[in-house]
């Protein structure tokens, strides 16, 4: 799953969100290891950016509609 990401866990993560905010993963995130940060993804469903769309052809995250089209 990472790979369509490149790495880039906070992608993932809503940024904007309260729970976001509450845990202070600001800070907390650039240090966490991939394995942690999808076992906070995992327990709190809140802290996924939504839309969230994985296909054979790539995946993202919020709504672009050029990029979804290419995807889609």
């Amino acid at each position: 799953m990472l790979t369509y990401f490149h790495g880039q866990i906070k992608r993932l993560f809503n940024t904007s969100g309260e729970l976001y905010r509450a845990l202070g993963l600001k800070d907390k995130l650039p240090t966490m290891g991939d394995d942690e940060a999808i076992a906070l993804l995992t327990q709190h469903g809140k802290l996924i950016k939504r839309p969230f769309l994985l296909t054979g052809q790539g995946g993202t995250v919020g709504f672009k509609e050029e990029i979804w089209d290419g995807l889609v």
